[in-house]
């Protein structure tokens, strides 16, 4: 619904701007290159669109060994964005490797789940008529968390693995400036704090494994404030004069999302200890998910003109909402409060192509938090779609030493069933 806009003073509080922002002379050279007036008009006030960039070149030895080389637009790690959806891709990988780490017979990410509730506010999940059993499980959680962004999958994961385990060990592997404190779910923080019993069920129905309810009692540090914008709409749907406070949100910095995506993709290219535990198959199922399509897919079954092959691959997200046949792009976007994301690796399987693009994008003119008016259509995704065509073009021409034999991302994907009658999903909370 679209809300009344009061006049308000003209001001913006915006705490840790890009005082220390970091950019490199070869993407800002890229970068000019743009044509469009919306990239033009966006690279003239990176501060104002908290604008940040991260492009990697990969590069292949004799033995097909990738090293990695980032160049920077405007980033800074102490400036703050809006990760939204982002944070389900840490999430399914955390998932994955709690599962591998609690090693008990017959349970994996295919195994039904059912979700109980012990505290105020607390929402059971019984069934999941998304998937093929009809149960929830991680492994149907990590297809909707990424096909196209479903929120709920990052709630259960997350009451999976609980706040206090996300947050120590993601920071032992070195995450050390971020902090996951929020589910999607409108909840209080001390609801956050405690997640939901777990079953694990047997196809017969029998009891498997079960997961207490968890509390976490360790604080976070929030001495260092976010605000943002000239005013915001509450939950009563009334306009406060006032920045809107995001100390108590999610966070992490744009670099360390593309690190465990690369993590992930590349295992050996990172310190052992900011690797994912996970087996040879659950590391090809991750990859399978981050780059399959909404139409390629049965379980769910999602209405593909809605959710199109494109709609979270930002970088190529263009009128035609079609992918090129030998692009295959390994992904998480996110999109809320006027930030839009996206932590990309790019192969061209034709032109023997990859690289990775990593950017944030902030598009909200009126400064107004939650009224509904963001130019994502206008200003965030053009922007993102020329800023994808520069990379992919610049890599088409850049000259490589050796090409890259990119056989182990040649994936086998799934196909749906075309005399598949069942009624495609249309709306979901995302």
């Amino acid at each position: 619904m679209l809300k009344k806009i009061l006049l308000i003073p003209a001001f913006v509080s915006v705490i840790n701007c890009f005082a220390q922002a970091k950019t490199d002379s070869l993407l800002l050279t890229i970068l000019q290159k743009a044509n469009t007036v919306v990239a033009r008009k966006v690279l003239e006030d990176p501060q104002t669109h908290r604008l940040q960039i991260i492009y990697t070149q990969i590069n292949r030895d004799g033995q097909n060994k990738p090293s990695f080389k980032n160049y920077y637009y405007n980033y800074d790690a102490n400036s703050y964005f809006n990760p939204a959806s982002m944070v389900k891709m840490p999430l399914a990988f955390l998932s994955l490797e709690k599962l591998n780490e609690l090693n008990y017979s017959g349970l994996n990410k295919f195994t039904r789940m059912q979700f109980d509730s012990n505290y105020v506010g607390q929402k059971t999940l019984l069934k999941d008529s998304t998937s093929d059993t009809g149960y929830p499980s991680i492994a149907n959680f990590i297809k909707r968390a990424f096909l196209i962004s479903e929120n709920d999958p990052y709630n259960r994961m997350y009451q999976f693995v609980g706040q206090e385990s996300i947050n120590r060990i993601l920071q032992n592997k070195g995450y050390n400036r971020l902090r996951i404190t929020r589910q999607f779910m409108g909840y209080t923080e001390e609801q956050n704090r405690h997640t939901n019993p777990i079953l694990f069920i047997n196809p017969n129905g029998s009891n498997l494994y079960q997961q207490d309810g968890a509390y976490n009692s360790k604080p976070f540090d929030f001495s260092n404030p976010f605000l943002l914008g000239k005013g915001y709409f509450n939950k009563n749907d009334s306009l406060v004069h006032e920045p809107f406070d995001f100390t108590k949100h999610n966070y992490i910095p744009l670099e360390d999302f593309q690190q465990m995506l690369q993590s992930v993709l590349f295992p050996s290219s990172v310190p052992e200890k900011q690797r994912f535990n996970l087996k040879k198959e659950d590391r090809a199922y991750l990859l399978k998910f981050l780059s399959q399509y909404p139409s390629e897919t049965s379980y769910p079954k999602y209405n593909d003109s809605l959710f199109y092959d494109s709609y979270v691959k930002f970088f190529f997200q263009d009128s035609t909402h079609r992918m090129p046949s030998h692009i295959r792009v390994f992904n998480k976007v996110g999109w809320a409060y006027g930030f839009l994301t996206d932590v990309s690796y790019v192969i061209d399987l034709k032109n023997k192509v990859e690289y990775m693009l990593s950017a944030t994008i902030y598009v909200n003119q009126d400064g107004i938090l939650n009224d509904n008016k963001y130019e994502y259509e206008t200003v965030g995704h053009p922007f993102l779609n020329e800023l994808g065509k520069s990379i992919y073009n610049f890599e088409l021409k850049r000259k490589r030493e050796f090409r890259s034999d990119l056989s182990e991302f040649k994936i086998k994907y799934d196909k749906r069933n075309p005399l598949d009658k069942r009624t495609a999903i249309i709306e979901v909370d995302n």
